[in-house]
């Protein structure tokens, strides 16, 4: 595992982090956002979606805890919420091991299904340290290792 901090100090650099995340994507990856509420999760996974497939406002899946889109280059990319899953076992039905067959995923609130874990992954932890300015926490893990230079 190889770590990272970046200070973020506006909404416009959580959504360029977004950005350079989702240019580094590849088949089979998984991006675990961790961060409390309004820690900026959200904006930045919205970052990665309209990067990759142009999606200028993706909607939340807070309650429908998944949705999925066919990324510019024909990936799948699922954005998970599992900020309502209930317990870790309705995770198979949420298809996200599939998902990564055939493209990659991006979970906010990870911590919900723990053993969701994936070798190729990078662990997202966002903190506001002030108003409007955050600390990311970036983990590689797998080929993640070996990307975190690159932020």
């Amino acid at each position: 595992m190889v770590t990272r901090s970046l200070t973020l100090k506006d909404e416009s650099a959580t959504r360029a982090l977004g950005t350079q995340i989702a240019a580094l994507l590849d088949v089979g990856d998984v991006v675990r956002l961790f961060g409390d509420l309004g820690a900026g999760k959200t904006t930045l996974a919205r970052a990665v979606i309209e990067a990759l497939t142009g999606e200028a406002d993706a909607p939340s899946p807070t309650y429908t805890l998944v949705q999925t889109y066919e990324t510019d280059a024909g990936h799948v990319l699922a954005h998970a919420d599992l900020y309502r899953l209930d317990d870790e076992d309705e995770l198979e039905e949420l298809g996200l091991d599939e998902a990564l067959e055939h493209g990659f995923t991006l979970i906010e609130w990870p911590g919900n299904a723990p053993s969701f874990a994936p070798p190729d992954r990078l662990d997202l932890s966002l903190t506001e340290t002030e108003v409007g300015v955050r600390e990311a926490r970036l983990e590689g893990h797998g080929r993640w290792e070996g990307l975190i230079g690159e932020f």
